[in-house]
């Protein structure tokens, strides 16, 4: 079984990074913005539908950075082989999503919704001149994450 995965680069006019920090089954992850192809979309749309969804966000979706080229077993279901796909992303409007500043800072509503879902996330900005492999938790987002850095 396959899980096709699809995240957006975000870099603002501030040269910063946008990152997603999750709260997922009692594991932190720092990752890029985004999630599951859903059946019957692309993925643009699914990444379009992501950002709607995820932070109230209409994005362009852009160029493509990046595509699995490797096997990579899923971490949550060891059934799956994960299939994740990169873009660039614009934002078509301002973001008013509340960002934070520091690492995982969440709120206490979204403590208590973790505990019903297992599941919270939060977005903030990372300069791109400190930002590095290391500050992603994800083996493929770390590969994308030197791609970037070669590029800017």
């Amino acid at each position: 079984m396959f899980t096709i995965r699809v995240y957006g680069i975000l870099i603002n006019k501030d040269n910063q990074i946008l990152l997603s920090d999750e709260l997922i089954r009692g594991y932190y992850y720092t990752k890029f913005p985004g999630g599951g192809l859903e059946l019957g979309e692309g993925t643009r749309e699914c990444l379009a539908r992501e950002f709607q969804e995820e932070m109230n966000l209409n994005v362009e979706v852009l160029e493509h950075i990046y595509t699995t080229d490797f096997f990579l077993k899923s971490a949550f279901n060891p059934e799956d082989q994960i299939i994740s796909i990169y873009y660039f992303v614009k934002p078509l409007e301002p973001i008013i999503f509340p960002l934070t500043n520091r690492e995982f800072d969440f709120t206490e509503e979204q403590l208590k919704i973790y505990e019903e879902k297992s599941e919270i996330e939060t977005f903030r900005f990372a300069s791109l001149n400190t930002f590095s492999d290391e500050d992603v938790t994800l083996p493929l987002d770390k590969i994308v994450a030197k791609m970037i850095k070669e590029k800017y």
